[in-house]
């Protein structure tokens, strides 16, 4: 009787064990696929701002307040020019190729 409690406990346990590897491993895949990132935030006042967020091809400009998340503006990705590094040297080398800046 003693040996089939103990058998049940390490089952038990086994499977336990399988569930939470079983989410850490989806947690740690889903953090590595990138379906969803953060381009830039733009604080308009306390607890308030406007967000842009790019899901997949799309870009989506969200109001962001203590109580809600407001879609403002839906764009596709090709619509924007949206440099990756996005640093002020990268637009001043835009600005040189362009002939605006004269060295």
């Amino acid at each position: 009787m003693t040996g089939t409690y103990i058998q049940m406990a390490g089952a038990l346990t086994f499977v336990l064990l399988l569930i939470f590897g079983a989410a850490y491993v989806v947690r740690k895949k889903q953090n590595r696929l990138d379906l969803m990132s953060l381009i830039s935030y733009q604080n308009i006042g306390p607890k308030k701002g406007v967000a842009a967020l790019k899901i997949g091809r799309e870009v989506l400009i969200l109001g962001v307040t203590t109580n809600e998340v407001r879609l403002l503006k839906t764009f596709q990705d090709d619509e924007l020019d949206l440099d990756e590094s996005g640093g002020f040297q990268s637009k001043l080398e835009r600005f040189k190729k362009a002939g605006a800046i004269n060295n």
